[in-house]
C-alpha cells in the first residue's frame, strides 16, 4: 500500500470540506425573499447552528434574538428550524391549528419506542385527547387530596432508608436522589400499591433502560441501530408485559384479589380498565399498559429535574430552608408529628413560591417544536412560515427576559409575594379533554400551552410542594463549600438538568419543632 494514501485522501476530504464551506458561506449571501426569516449564520453546510444551540440553547437564542429580533431560521442537521419567540411566538406556535401544525411527527419518533404503540403521538390526536381525558380520572381535586398522604410517607421512607441518608448527617448526590423519590412518589399515587412494590430492582433496570430513548442521538436517528436502543425496544416489551400481567390477573379475578398481589386498589390501573372510547370499544389491554408506560416515564424526568433544582438552590441558601421550616410551624402548627395534608398546601405561600420561581429559572424544555404542515403567514409581518420548517417556541426565554420578570436571572421565591398569574376566560378552551387555560397570553409557562399542554401540571405541582415540605420538615440543607452557588445546566440530555455532580450537605433535624 502506497504509504501517500492516507495522505491524500485527508487531502481530497479537506478540499472537499473547504468548497462546501465556501459555497455554504456563498449561499448565505445571497438575496433571499422577503417572506423569508432571517437566517442565522452558520459554517457548515447540513450541521449548521447544532453546537451552538446543543451547548446553550437559551444564550443561542438570546444572541439570535439580539441579532434577528424574535423571528428567525437555524440550520439543525439540515433541518430548517424557525424560532418565534415572546407571547405572540408562543400565541403562533402553541396554539396553531391542528392542520397546520404537527407535533407527533417531531415527537413520535423519540417517544414511541419508548411508550409503546396506540398512545400519545402514535395515534390520531382526537384518540389522544380521549386519553387524556380518561388519564384525569387520578388528577381530579379529590384524587390530589388522597394522594399527599402517600406521597409523604414515600419521601420520609426514602429519608430513612435510603443508603445516601443514613446517619444524623452527610452529603448526597441530589439529582440521583430526587429521581429515585420522585418515581416512587410518582408510582405510588398515580399508578397505585400493587405497581409500586414491583419498583424492585428488575423494574428500576427496565426503567433505567426505558430511559435510554431519551437522548439526543434518539432525537435525530431513532431508528439507529444502537445497543442502547435494542435495550430500550426489550425493556419497553417487558415493562409492558409487567403491566399486561397485572390486567390479567385483576380480569380474571372478580373480586380484585390476584394471587400474590395486592388487594386491588380504585387505582388508575382499574380506572382503565373500564374506560371506553366514543366509537364503543374498550381499551385494549395493551393500551391501558403502554399509558401505564407513558405515565411512569413522561413526568419523571421533569419531576426529577425541577426536584433536584429546588433542593440545589435551598442547599445555595440555607435561610430559604429556615424560612420555609418556621412557616410551617407559624401557619400550620407544625411541631414535629403532624402529616401533611392537601389543605394544608395553600397555608404555604412561600413554599409555593420556591416551587414557581424554580420552575421559571430551571425550566425543564427549553424548546417546544412543531412540524409546518400548509404555509402559515405571520400576522403584522411580510414572513409566511412554510412547510419546510419547524417551528420552535421557548418560554424559558420569557421566563429569563427583564421585560416579564425583573432582575430576571436571580433566583427570588419572593417576587411571586405580589404577583399573580391571572386566567380569564378569554384564555379558557377545551380541547376535548376538559376547559383548561391554553395558556398561551401568559409569560410564564413551565408546562407548555395550547392543546399540548401538560395536564399532569397540578399533579407536579402537589407532588413537589409535599416533598420538599416533607424533607425541610426533617432536613437542614447546605452546600459543600458554604457557597450561594448551584451547578451549570446540563443540555446534553433532552432535558435541561443540573450538571454533575450534584452533590448537597444534609444535617437531620432533632427534638421538637420550635
Amino acid at each position: 500500500m502506497d504509504l501517500n494514501t492516507p495522505t491524500k485522501y485527508l487531502g481530497y476530504f479537506l478540499g472537499l470540506l473547504f468548497v462546501s464551506v465556501t459555497f455554504n458561506i456563498l449561499w448565505q449571501q445571497l438575496p433571499h425573499k422577503k417572506s423569508d426569516p432571517p437566517l442565522v449564520f452558520h459554517w457548515f453546510p447540513f450541521v449548521g447552528n447544532a453546537i451552538s444551540y446543543g451547548t446553550d440553547p437559551f444564550n443561542f437564542y438570546k444572541e439570535c434574538q439580539r441579532k434577528h429580533g424574535d423571528i428567525f431560521t437555524f440550520i439543525l442537521f439540515g433541518k430548517k428550524m424557525t424560532v418565534y419567540l415572546g407571547l405572540a411566538g408562543n400565541e403562533f406556535i402553541l396554539n396553531g391549528k391542528l392542520q397546520d401544525l404537527n407535533a407527533e411527527e417531531i415527537y413520535g419518533p423519540l417517544t414511541i419506542p419508548v411508550f409503546g404503540s396506540d398512545v400519545v403521538y402514535d395515534c390520531p390526536n382526537a384518540k389522544l385527547m380521549e386519553q387524556k381525558k380518561f388519564v384525569k380520572f387520578g388528577l381530579t381535586q379529590k384524587a390530589l387530596k388522597a394522594h399527599v398522604p402517600l406521597i409523604e410517607k414515600e419521601t420520609l421512607d426514602y429519608l430513612k432508608t435510603a443508603p445516601a441518608f443514613k446517619g444524623p448527617s452527610g452529603t448526597v448526590d441530589i439529582s440521583a436522589a430526587m429521581s429515585e423519590i420522585t418515581i416512587f412518589t410518582a408510582s405510588r399515587s398515580l399508578q397505585g400499591a400493587e405497581v409500586r412494590k414491583k419498583l424492585t430492582a428488575e423494574f428500576a433496570e427496565l426503567y433505567h433502560d426505558l430511559d435510554l430513548g431519551f437522548r439526543p442521538i434518539n432525537f435525530l436517528m431513532p431508528w439507529a441501530p444502537l445497543p442502547q436502543n435494542r435495550r430500550r425496544d426489550a425493556a419497553n416489551a417487558k415493562m409492558g408485559a409487567i403491566y399486561k400481567d397485572i390486567i390479567s390477573r385483576r380480569r380474571n379475578n372478580s373480586n380484585g384479589k390476584g394471587v400474590g398481589t395486592i388487594m386491588e386498589e380504585d387505582d388508575m390501573i382499574s380506572h382503565l380498565m373500564g374506560c371506553v372510547y366514543k366509537n364503543g370499544q374498550a381499551i385494549p389491554d395493551m393500551e391501558i399498559a403502554h399509558m401505564m408506560i407513558t405515565m411512569l416515564m413522561a413526568g419523571q424526568h421533569s419531576s426529577s429535574s425541577s426536584s433536584a433544582w429546588i433542593m440545589l438552590r435551598l442547599a445555595s441558601q440555607p435561610d430559604m430552608v429556615e424560612e420555609l421550616y418556621h412557616e410551617q410551624v407559624q401557619n400550620l402548627g407544625y411541631n414535629g408529628s403532624q402529616p401533611l395534608q392537601h389543605s394544608d398546601i395553600d397555608k404555604l405561600p412561600l413554599l409555593q413560591n420556591v416551587v414557581k420561581e424554580t420552575l421559571r429559572v430551571h425550566s425543564s424544555i427549553h424548546s417546544l417544536m412543531r412540524k409546518v404542515k400548509n404555509p402559515m403567514p405571520v400576522p403584522n409581518s411580510d414572513y409566511v412560515i412554510t412547510a419546510d420548517k419547524v417551528l420552535v417556541a421557548s418560554p424559558i426565554v420569557m421566563h429569563l427576559s427583564e421585560e416579564h420578570f425583573p432582575n430576571a436571572m436571580v433566583w427570588d421565591p419572593h417576587r411571586w409575594d405580589s404577583r399573580v398569574e391571572v386566567e380569564t376566560e378569554e384564555d379558557m378552551v377545551d380541547y376535548g379533554y376538559g376547559v383548561m387555560s391554553k395558556g398561551t397570553r401568559s409569560a410564564y409557562l413551565p408546562f407548555g400551552a395550547g392543546r399540548h399542554r401538560c395536564i399532569g401540571e397540578k399533579f407536579a405541582y402537589v407532588n413537589l410542594v409535599t416533598i420538599i415540605s416533607t424533607i425541610v420538615r426533617h432536613m437542614k440543607l447546605g452546600t459543600l463549600d458554604g457557597k450561594s452557588t448551584v451547578p451549570p445546566t446540563d443540555y446534553t440530555s433532552l432535558f435541561s438538568r443540573p450538571a454533575q455532580p450534584a452533590v448537597i450537605r444534609w444535617e437531620r433535624r432533632s427534638g421538637k419543632a420550635s
